[in-house]
């Protein structure tokens, strides 16, 4: 493999800077988290399901800047089997954009307030085939996912840093370690939970 060239290290300097940019000391003062609460009355199951401490001091700062936040929210119902494995039952995915303005925060269009340290996500319903058996028990699993800046608009970040050159094979160098770089830097800005909860039987 050719060495880097000055132009190389030119593009690593500014994707370095970038980055610089984006992350900061201290970002993750909390670990993300999430809690959920389903309930069953006759077929229909309803779950609800809580996202805490997604909002780190870096997330917080490039939403405030202007970026809004995708809230990626995965819920399944599953039905509890005790010699087997579980069966899934139905599956809801929902996405929500997550963003700053007026000096608040808003879940799509609905306001959280200055500080979300509690996303409150979307209700789910689903509708059994049938009734509950007696002694039958069901579980839902949640999976959230909120990433500010994604791998796709670093990659054109990427492709921005690295543009230009004389040298085609130390332009391509450039732009696949640019590349690679910032795409970690994708995974290091999102954050992500799962956690379960008991179907329980409406009062």
């Amino acid at each position: 493999m050719a060495p880097i060239g000055t132009r190389t290290r030119r593009g690593l300097g500014a994707a370095l800077l970038a980055v610089a940019g984006l992350l900061a000391p201290g970002a993750w003062a909390e670990e993300p988290h999430v809690a959920c609460a389903a309930t069953v009355s006759g077929r229909r199951v309803i779950a609800r399901a809580e996202a805490l401490d997604f909002v780190s001091s870096e997330l917080d700062r490039l939403v405030r800047l202007g970026m809004a936040g995708r809230l990626e929210v995965e819920l399944t119902l599953w039905r509890r089997r005790s010699l087997w494995f579980d069966t899934q039952v139905d599956i809801t995915r929902v996405t929500q954009v997550l963003a700053f303005s007026r000096g608040g925060y808003f879940l799509d269009g609905r306001a959280l307030g200055e500080t979300p340290e509690v996303l409150a996500l979307e209700r789910v319903a689903w509708t059994l085939e049938s009734r509950p058996e007696p002694g039958e028990r069901y579980r839902v699993r949640v999976e959230v996912k909120l990433h500010v800046v994604t791998a796709a608009s670093l990659g054109r970040m990427a492709a921005w840093l690295t543009h230009g050159g004389d040298d085609e094979d130390e332009t391509q160098d450039r732009s696949t370690v640019t590349g690679t770089l910032l795409r970690s830097v994708a995974e290091d800005l999102s954050r992500r939970a799962a956690g379960r909860c008991d179907v329980t039987p409406q009062p």
